[in-house]
């Protein structure tokens, strides 16, 4: 048995409507709590935002946040907690390809997530041998989510001692613990398809080289999972989670920033929070009585409500930052997939200059997603909308000057975007905001980086920092700082995670398969 808060836990206030606090809450609903949210922005979703951009034809509907949606059942299961369901709450469209590889070379593949698709693509760009190697590849990937999801991801440590089960010997007989470059490489010896199922690490703050095995899951979500979109834009499935929880009784207060914790007997008995407007807060602190806390906030922001950081040996690492461009064009890009991923000539060196050095990639590789081409009316008719992220380092490896350095970064990636083929991109933009490492801190995400701390050995699984509190018995905490980790599925386990913490067994746990039944592409 796994820990749980002690005492009475009957109203849980959860401090942030991102998609691991509305987790949460979901499924202490589903449990029979009375739950009310606490949110400084007036909309939900967190770190999945929403900005609004105003172009000579009309409105841009931007999202902020990660455009990549993976493990759509796990919103299904948050959902399914209070009887709704993600049929009922969300239009969503399975992206195939999932991406579109373009090389330095000139050539593309396509990544689709079917296998036989896959294959006949892998057969057709790379040969019969690479074909073969993919298909070992994809059942290793499948192999290593089986073994992991449930007994590793999605499951509450209450120290290392609980990873030593014969789970943990399968998952080092399937090369887990080994490095995830090499394993890939032997499956694959061709490069380009190397880059396409280890890219994903960054994700979790490593270069691929250095990666656990285990991160191959990662690879297993974009690339045999599959890659989904909420046809009215990701802000979407902030608004579908927080709707289901009002209609299943909860109470969001929005434009309310939490800036303190009332104690009592070792326990938080109260949450203070006050009016927020943009950067400030202002009016009356008002007081709300509780029974449990789950703390979703970015870990200094956690740590400064607590009044402290915990200790650790080794201070926290954090993963690399990233550069977007948000630009709204007058014309469409049909020649764009949904997500396009334009590698550079450099690959080891890549990593290096973002997580060792500090420096901007000098050959970068460019995530570029064109969320119109599944939702034509995020944008005015015959315009697209397109996200352009360069990852970059966060502000302890590199505090660079990003005020004066980012409109030149924009200038230069434009440049790339348009050596590669991209052509006519720069002055095509009718309306455009860069986000830069100052702007993420600046929102009080640490070190400039929304993908949190790095996903080395000693800062995963029961060695990530705890979702329990020490010193208070009724505080949880959910979000990528804890654990599981990064990404919309890890944060939406972590929900689920904090909310287990609270209500133990009353959380109803529907275990994600690959037999769950999820939208076809279209």
């Amino acid at each position: 048995m796994t820990r749980t808060v002690p005492g009475p836990t009957e109203h849980v206030v959860v401090v942030g409507a991102g998609l691991s606090g509305l987790s949460a809450a979901l499924h202490l609903l589903g449990a029979g709590r009375r739950v009310t949210i606490v949110e400084r922005d007036d909309h939900p979703g967190g770190r999945a935002g929403r900005l609004d951009l105003e172009g000579p034809s009309g409105t841009y509907r931007v999202d902020t946040g990660p455009t990549v949606l993976t493990m759509p059942e796990l919103l299904d299961e948050a959902l399914s907690a209070v009887g709704d369901s993600l049929a009922d709450r969300l239009d969503l469209v399975q992206l195939d390809p999932a991406y579109r590889a373009r090389f330095a070379d000139g050539s593309t593949i396509d990544v689709h997530t079917d296998g036989a698709a896959m294959e006949a693509e892998v057969r057709r760009a790379c040969g019969p041998d690479a074909a073969a190697g993919y298909a070992k590849l994809r059942h290793w990937l499948t192999r290593l989510y089986d073994a992991e999801i449930n007994r590793f991801i999605g499951a509450n440590f209450d120290s290392p001692f609980g990873l030593l089960t014969p789970d943990l010997a399968r998952l080092a007989a399937l090369g887990g613990f080994g490095r995830l470059g090499p394993k890939v490489a032997r499956l694959v010896p061709d490069e380009r398809l190397q880059r396409i199922f280890s890219f994903q690490a960054l994700y979790a703050g490593v270069p691929p080289h250095r990666a656990l095995g285990a991160y191959g899951v990662i690879a297993y979500m974009d690339t045999v999972a599959g890659v989904y979109f909420p046809r009215s834009g990701m802000r979407a499935v902030g608004q579908a989670l927080a709707d289901a929880a009002v209609a299943a009784g909860a109470q969001i207060v929005y434009g309310r920033s939490v800036t303190g914790l009332e104690r009592r007997s070792g326990r938080v008995s109260a949450v203070r929070h006050t009016g927020h407007t943009g950067d400030k807060t202002d009016g009356d602190t008002e007081r709300l009585a509780c029974d449990a806390v789950v703390l979703t906030p970015d870990l200094p922001v956690v740590h400064r409500l607590l009044g402290r950081r915990p200790h650790r040996a080794v201070r926290l690492r954090y993963s690399p930052s990233a550069v977007v461009l948000h630009a709204g064009t007058t014309q469409a890009r049909p020649e764009l997939a949904h997500h396009t991923i334009s590698f550079g000539t450099a690959w080891e060196r890549t990593f290096s200059e973002i997580i060792d050095e500090g420096r901007l990639m000098s050959d970068p590789s460019l995530l570029i997603t064109r969320p119109t081409a599944s939702g034509p009316g995020l944008a005015p008719p015959g315009s697209d909308l397109l996200f352009v992220l360069a990852p970059c380092p966060n502000t302890d490896t590199a505090p660079l000057d990003w005020p004066r350095l980012g409109p030149a970064y924009r200038d230069e990636l434009l440049d790339v975007l348009e050596s590669r083929g991209f052509t006519g991109l720069s002055g095509d933009i009718a309306v455009s905001r860069l986000v830069t490492p100052a702007d993420w801190a600046a929102d009080g995400l640490a070190a400039g980086t929304p993908f949190s701390a790095a996903h080395t050995f000693a800062q995963t699984g029961p060695f990530r920092p705890r979702n329990l509190v020490r010193g208070l018995d009724n505080v949880v905490l959910a979000g990528c700082g804890t654990t599981p980790g990064v990404g919309i599925p890890p944060v939406l386990i972590s929900g689920r995670l904090a909310a287990e913490r609270i209500a133990g067994s009353g959380v109803e746990r529907r275990r994600p398969g690959r037999d769950r039944r999820v939208p076809t592409p279209t």
